[in-house]
């Protein structure tokens, strides 16, 4: 047959026997994700469109983290109507302040996306999910609002790059070393418009949230998805949170790739992007010292309990440097509260760094952890362009959760197996 896994999900959504790339084909959809930021203007296009309800109202996610709590009137006025339509058409997965969480660390835990799924969302990390086997992909507000309205999208078939994987990876190394490792390689538009596909013996020694992390951020290679194949760890962690039934597809043996590219994961060492591009990447081997004013920790990429946890193994009695500011910000309530459980918030406030509630405000220099002219941000976020966390003339660095914590107690970017 020639498919690859996404062509594959493609085709069984589509009700084909067989996609090639480069077709554009109509597929039913099992999720549709918007925010706060992106479900109004879906709102409006779909109020605009004379649409009547929604396609189904339990496989709609709209998700009220980018300015949450509230910033200021706009982010209140765009959350209220966001709000009034969820409670008009019945969505059953609305998510706002106290149940709310960083949407995609949310919908997997919640148990929304299993694999097999076809997931639009109208935000381009929505590729965080194939991580768990399923097709999902970012989309604009108006293809979210048909999305609502018909439960259906039009895709055109991508080409695909694979990655074999294999041995596994070192300590204080982890799934964002991988993902910008790659992407220093590649490039920001190295896998434009394909799927980067994930295999080999080393998928078997990275965790979920390892392959949800890599998955994130295969938007910033240009890809249309990242997906992994579903194997023992994905079907646990699928039992351990959703009730839904997975579907498994694999590629077949034959399938065709415009590149395949070999990994030695035990050859990847720490690495940080330096602005303003994720492909701007460098490993400690080759590292000036740059001085940082502020770390966070958090976001979609690197929000889960096991970031935290490295962190907190890192950062426990020490105190960050006077000069950083440091924040951090598990990526869901249940993660919070069981960061709590765990005396992870202990270590983090007695070291000296500012806990938050869910949310993604620093990431894109929405609220909370703003940066002013000249100053240096180190961050586990997934984007650092220009003005991306504030003033124009600041600057982002991404690392890893373990190089983050180390450089929160040095003041400079640090490799974390010095300290």
């Amino acid at each position: 047959m020639k498919m690859t896994m996404s062509q594959k999900i493609l085709a069984a959504h589509a009700g084909r026997e067989s996609v090639s790339p480069g077709e554009l084909v109509m597929a039913k959809l099992d999720l549709v994700l918007a925010n706060d930021i992106t479900a109004p203007v879906a709102i409006n296009e779909y109020r605009k469109a004379g649409a009547g309800c929604v396609f189904d109202c339990q496989k709609i996610a709209l998700v009220m983290d980018h300015f949450t709590p509230n910033k200021d009137i706009k982010a209140a006025e765009q959350t209220k109507k966001v709000r009034d339509f969820a409670a008009e058409k019945g969505i059953v997965n609305y998510f706002d302040v106290g149940t709310v969480g960083i949407e995609h660390a949310l919908l997997p835990e919640r148990g929304l996306v299993v694999a097999g799924d076809l997931v639009i969302g109208a935000d381009s990390h929505t590729c965080t999910y194939g991580a768990l086997g399923a097709f999902s992909t970012g989309v604009g507000s108006t293809d979210m609002a048909v999305g609502m309205a018909y439960g259906k999208a039009w895709f055109k078939v991508p080409r695909a790059m694979k990655f074999n994987l294999r041995g596994k990876l070192r300590q204080w190394v982890s799934g964002k070393d991988v993902i910008l490792h790659i992407i220093g390689k590649i490039g920001v538009d190295g896998a434009l418009y394909k799927s980067m596909e994930f295999a080999g013996p080393g998928v078997a020694a990275l965790s979920m949230d390892d392959r949800l992390c890599i998955c994130n951020m295969a938007i910033e290679a240009g890809a249309k998805n990242g997906i992994f194949p579903v194997d023992d760890k994905t079907l646990q962690y699928i039992a351990d949170h959703s009730q839904k039934k997975p579907v498994v597809f694999a590629a077949d043996d034959d399938a065709e790739y415009d590149e395949v590219m070999d990994i030695d994961l035990g050859s990847i060492g720490s690495t940080v992007a330096f602005p303003h591009l994720p492909s701007n990447t460098r490993t400690f081997a080759d590292m000036p010292e740059v001085k940082i004013d502020q770390v966070v920790i958090g976001s979609c990429t690197n929000g889960r309990l096991s970031d935290l946890q490295i962190a907190a193994k890192i950062l426990k009695g020490h105190k960050i440097h006077p000069r950083v500011r440091t924040i951090i910000f598990p990526a869901t309530q249940k993660i919070y509260l069981q960061a709590m459980k765990e005396g992870l918030l202990e270590i983090f406030v007695e070291a000296g760094a500012a806990v938050s509630t869910p949310t993604c405000g620093p990431c894109l220099g929405g609220h909370m952890g703003i940066l002013a002219k000249g100053e240096r941000a180190l961050a586990t976020t997934n984007r650092n362009f220009v003005g991306r966390m504030g003033h124009p003339e600041s600057e982002v660095y991404l690392a890893s959760p373990e190089v983050a914590a180390a450089s929160a107690l040095t003041g400079v970017i640090t490799d974390p197996a010095t300290l």
